[in-house]
């Protein structure tokens, strides 16, 4: 369970979040989209840690995150751009993350299933952009945390790459996880997710499922849907 109440977050004299509400209380996959600067990087990172609230709280498990930092081994994230040490190979980071957070990871199935065997022994460095997100991937989701994180997880994914991320995001759901996602492939999001969290200028404008959204703009198609709160900016 995530629990957001009141969350109010300033850079300088910039206002990232205004007051922002949000539950996720049971399983499910909810994506949290906006147009860039309405704050949803802002909030993943207040959610792990990595930026301190002016106001409001945070809490996981019923716990709020100000009083056990320990909160954080319940989640497992992947970040958007991973800045991977270039000296070290594939196997060699994977072998550290485990260290790192001295718990088992189930890597090897998802080695084969993105094909990274070849690329193990060599340094992170020289691999592809695709390849990085194959392998960062694998760090994600090779343990097994009932929150998952994915910020923007297709970014430089293939075909068949991206087809077996939508099994495995649709398999730890059915473990009973909250996966929260955001991306700015609007099909992708409309395929996946169970409901959506739209933010715009650091405010919710809208929560719910999809069909929910079409109904409230009076659209029939989910980009449309979406266009129309845009719209609705200075509502």
């Amino acid at each position: 369970m995530i629990k957001i109440e009141q969350l109010h977050k300033k850079f300088g004299k910039n206002q990232v979040l205004k007051g922002v509400d949000l539950e996720f209380l049971d399983k499910g996959i909810f994506a949290i989209i906006g147009p860039n600067g309405s704050g949803k990087t802002t909030l993943i990172k207040a959610l792990l840690g990595m930026v301190v609230p002016d106001k409001g709280d945070l809490s996981v498990g019923g716990t709020s995150i100000r009083k056990d930092w320990r909160y954080r081994d319940q989640i497992d994230y992947l970040p958007q751009i991973a800045n991977f040490p270039a000296n070290l190979t594939v196997k060699e980071l994977i072998s550290m993350i485990k260290d790192l957070r001295n718990r088992p990871g189930e890597d090897k199935r998802l080695i084969a299933l993105f094909k990274i065997e070849p690329f193990l022994s060599k340094k992170l460095s020289n691999l592809s952009g695709g390849t990085k997100q194959k392998v960062n991937l694998v760090l994600t989701l090779m343990f097994d945390s009932p929150i998952i994180i994915l910020d923007e997880p297709t970014t430089g994914l293939d075909p068949i790459a991206l087809i077996h991320l939508k099994e495995l995001i649709k398999e730890e759901k059915a473990k009973g996880k909250i996966i929260l996602i955001t991306s700015h492939i609007m099909s992708f999001v409309e395929e996946m997710a169970d409901e959506i969290v739209f933010l715009l200028e650091g405010k919710v404008y809208f929560k719910g499922n999809i069909e929910a959204l079409k109904t409230q703009t009076d659209e029939s198609n989910f980009e449309h849907a979406i266009a129309n709160l845009l719209t609705q900016e200075d509502v």
